[in-house]
């Protein structure tokens, strides 16, 4: 916290999924302090949670509360898509006694912090120099496959957009991605980006190709799959990621062209920051910059792997000064 901030000028934020519920407080500098990470399911309701982190830390005095959820927020009404909490937002408010409260989707606060992350938080994988005052997009693969960017306004900040890209349509781009749609087709109905650009998403890549080649999948997780792959010790489990990998390279590129996003495109999500030295070598650059006749613009984005410890919270922090909330 820096010097001089007074206790009442702290403000609450979070990062809540449905595994980990993350708060901490910051200054309006954005200084974070005292980061807790809870058990969701230690805790019946959110109120509980927030009430928990606040008693530890001596029940700071606390007006203002940004937290970002991995859920969408269409209203006061907020059901966990992943877990079981449920709430009105002015009724949280106003139990938890505070002027204002903020809920926002995990990756609007995600994309907030992109400006605020130091290059050592970032690991780029190929291009050319982002290109200022053009947006930057990010997206994310882990539960589902989160999308969200920056528009750059004319004051010289950012609006960030609320959007729910992982659902966009998947369009198989060889005999195997045609083999994964058939199956997923079959499966799913609809078959979005998000049903294989997830963890459930490689752990289906992976069990298709087993099934398609007369073989019995093992039960493993996405880690066990990505783990397995990197060690070279089982190959379909690489050619499971690096199918994924590749398929991350297209909804990539599509977000790229879509939001003509010069600035950047920004990897987070709980999957690709730990593959370590095997991404860059990945399918996915290749991928990112086959698009045909656009292929030199794709080749003059650069891509930046997200590796910083809680690049939400920090976003979450800037929202109130981002959006002129006080």
């Amino acid at each position: 916290m820096s010097t001089g901030t007074t206790d009442t000028q702290r403000r609450l934020i979070a990062d809540i999924g449905g595994t980990h519920a993350r708060f901490a407080l910051c200054s309006p500098a954005c200084d974070i302090e005292k980061i807790d990470v809870l058990d969701s399911a230690a805790f019946p309701t959110l109120e509980a949670a927030v009430r928990h982190y606040l008693h530890r830390h001596g029940n700071p005095p606390v007006r203002h509360a940004v937290f970002g959820m991995a859920n969408p927020v269409l209203g006061d009404h907020i059901a966990m898509t992943n877990y079981s909490w449920s709430f009105s937002i002015e009724d949280l408010r106003r139990r938890l006694g505070l002027e204002s409260l903020h809920v926002i989707n995990d990756f609007t606060a995600l994309a907030l912090a992109l400006p605020r992350l130091t290059p050592a938080e970032l690991r780029r994988v190929g291009g050319g120099e982002p290109v200022a005052g053009t947006p930057l997009g990010l997206l994310g693969p882990g539960t589902g496959l989160g999308v969200s960017a920056l528009i750059p306004n004319p004051a010289g900040g950012w609006i960030p957009l609320a959007a729910e890209g992982g659902h966009v349509s998947f369009a198989p781009r060889n005999d195997c991605e045609q083999m994964l749609w058939r199956a997923a087709a079959s499966a799913f109905g609809h078959v979005s980006m998000e049903r294989l650009v997830s963890g459930s998403g490689l752990a289906f890549i992976y069990r298709s190709l087993c099934l398609d080649r007369g073989m019995k999948p093992q039960d493993h997780t996405p880690a066990d799959i990505s783990r397995l792959a990197i060690a070279g010790q089982d190959p379909i489990c690489l050619e499971a990621l690096d199918a994924f990998c590749a398929m991350l390279g297209t909804a990539a590129s599509d977000l790229a062209v879509t939001l003509g996003a010069r600035g950047g495109i920004y990897i987070g999500g709980g999957i690709i920051p730990k593959l370590g030295d095997y991404f860059p070598r990945s399918p996915f650059r290749q991928r990112f910059d086959d698009k045909g006749r656009f292929a030199a613009y794709l080749a003059a984005i650069p891509v930046f792997v997200i590796d910083s410890a809680n690049p939400a919270l920090l976003g979450a922090a800037a929202y109130l000064d981002n959006c002129h909330h006080e």
